[in-house]
Order: structure tokens, then C-alpha cells, then sequence
């Protein structure tokens, strides 16, 4: 039983997107012409593969699984045909990353237009969520994530900054009047502004001073997600809603010019900077080795 190639591409950026109208946007195609091509692979299978209402596409029990298995391989064939772009004098395709809301604000915005300008053949593409996702599965060549979520079979390579804090601030107003926290613990009879991951977690603080390590969950006024609600975090801090804990570099700016002022600076945790990261089993196509290789010229 044969299927078009295209018709598999289209039934799965529907699938990834949710409908057909996000899935000709993210395929560069339009929704009609999805919506004819999953008809026909239909068809051909024998088989409906998607749920359609009025308000969302959702796969059926048949089209998940067609997906669990369809990712991969039209990857393998993607790296396939990438093998003749060795013969080219300049690599091209796209490249797809998947990366948080921190590596799209504080690491790729230095990065991605010397690359493009670099490498004019080469689209990209960049999915922005913080939770870890199959790369593969999700039709990505590579992601940017920190160590400790990183998969043992992943090649991890340095991206961005190599050490990083964890800041602490707050609004002037706010200081002056609730006072300053002078130990973390304190911060429990403070507003504080928090953010929940994706799986309903909640972002524990945590501080290190002279290896005596203390981490608090300190109540407040506003909770967000983490990534999508940040910059409201960041705003309502600005106004003096609460105290905000953020990566140091996102709240650099507001430090600077005085909007927010350090609290509790010589206890703000060091980390590791992020990776960018791919799947070791199998071909790397060119457009990300020539990223690769761009990144490692730059030196983090």
C-alpha cells in the first residue's frame, strides 16, 4: 500500500498543529490543499486518521499511531536526501529547533541573524516551548535545553552563555514598603511572584551562599506559566506588585536602569548555560551541521 510522500508531510503538520489552518501556516501551504491531501491518504488507507470538528482536529487512535511511527521516519528520509547536499558549494533546507522561552529571548537572538545571513539557502524554524518534547516525533532536527533535562543518547553541544544566575528583584516602591529581605526565608512573609511549569509543577527558589543551600516556595499575588506569562511576571514586578526571581540576563535591563533593584545578590545561584542538542543516531543534516559549526565558532 503506497502513499504520497506529501500527503504523509501534510497529514502530520496537521496533526502536530491541531487544524488545518495552522498546519498550512506552519507547512507553508494552504489549508484546502491539506485538508484534500489528508483526504486522499484517507482514502488510500482505508481509514480515517483525524477527528474533525468545528473547534479542533484531533487524531483518532488509528492516526496516533501512524504518528508515533510517521516522525521518525520522514526524518530518516529527510537525512536521506540530504546527503547530496554535500555536493552543493552552500548548504540549504530548513532547519527546525525546538527551544524554551529563555534560549529564544537570551541565546538565539545574538545567533540566528549572523547565521541567516551567513547561510541564505537555509530556512529556519523555531518552535518555542518549555516542555521536553521527542524531537524526532515532533518533526525537529535539534532543541536547545539545559543538562539536566538532556536524554543520555542526545550529542549535546554548548550554546550561549556557559554560566548563569538566577536573579532576585524588586520595584524600589515595593521595597520601601514591605522592606528588604535579608535572608531567603524571609521571603516567605513577602509577595512574591511565581511561575508553574507546563505539568502543573510549581519553581521552587532556590539560593547558595558559602555551600549552605535553602530553597523556599514563598506565596503571593500572581502566578503565571512559566515562558508565555514571564514578561507579565516581569511587568507586575516593575510596578511593584511583588519580588520576581528570573534568569539574570532577562532582568538585566530593568536592574540597569533602576526600574527593579537586587535583592538578596550574594545568595543568586550560578547554573550551567544551555546545550543545543540532537539525536546521535542518525545522519546530521546539513543545515544543522552548518548551525553546529556556526555556534562553535562563536565560542558560547
Amino acid at each position: 500500500m503506497r502513499a504520497d510522500l506529501g500527503d504523509l508531510h501534510a497529514f502530520l503538520a496537521v496533526a502536530r498543529a491541531g487544524g488545518f489552518r495552522d498546519g498550512a501556516r506552519a507547512a507553508g501551504s494552504s489549508a484546502s490543499g491539506l485538508s484534500e491531501a489528508v483526504r486522499r491518504l484517507e482514502a488510500r488507507l482505508g481509514v480515517r486518521l483525524l477527528h474533525r470538528t468545528t473547534r479542533s482536529v484531533v487524531p483518532t487512535e488509528a492516526g496516533a499511531r501512524l504518528i508515533e511511527r510517521l516522525g521518525p521516519a520522514l526524518g530518516e528520509v529527510e537525512a536521506a536526501l540530504d546527503v547530496v547536499n554535500g555536493f552543493r558549494d552552500r548548504p540549504a533546507g530548513t532547519l527546525r529547533l525546538n527551544v524554551p522561552v529563555s534560549a529564544a529571548r537570551l541565546v538565539l537572538p545574538r545567533i540566528v541573524p549572523p547565521f541567516l545571513a551567513a547561510f541564505p539557502e537555509i530556512r529556519l524554524e523555531v518552535t518555542v516551548e518549555d516542555s521536553f518534547v521527542d524531537l524526532l516525533a515532533a518533526g525537529c532536527d535539534a532543541g536547545i535545553r539545559y543538562d539536566e533535562r538532556l536524554e543520555g543518547d542526545m550529542i549535546a553541544v554548548p550554546i550561549g552563555p556557559r554560566v548563569q544566575r538566577f536573579a532576585t528583584a524588586a520595584a524600589p516602591d515595593y521595597l520601601r514598603r514591605r522592606g528588604r529581605p535579608a535572608h531567603p526565608r524571609e521571603l516567605l512573609d513577602h509577595a512574591c511572584l511565581r511561575g508553574r511549569f507546563s505539568s502543573g509543577a510549581m519553581i521552587v527558589w532556590e539560593y547558595e551562599r558559602d555551600g549552605e543551600v535553602v530553597r523556599v516556595e514563598p506565596a503571593g499575588p500572581l502566578l503565571v506559566s512559566v515562558g508565555a506569562g514571564t514578561d507579565l511576571a516581569v511587568e507586575a514586578a516593575v510596578a511593584g506588585t511583588g519580588i520576581i526571581t528570573l534568569f539574570e540576563d532577562w532582568l538585566r535591563p530593568y536592574l540597569d536602569s533602576g526600574a527593579l533593584e537586587p535583592v538578596l545578590e550574594d545568595w543568586w545561584p550560578a547554573f550551567s548555560g544551555p546545550f543545543l542538542y540532537y539525536p546521535g543516531r542518525r545522519l546530521v543534516p546539513a543545515p544543522l551541521r552548518a548551525f553546529i559549526e556556526f555556534v562553535r565558532g562563536l565560542g558560547g
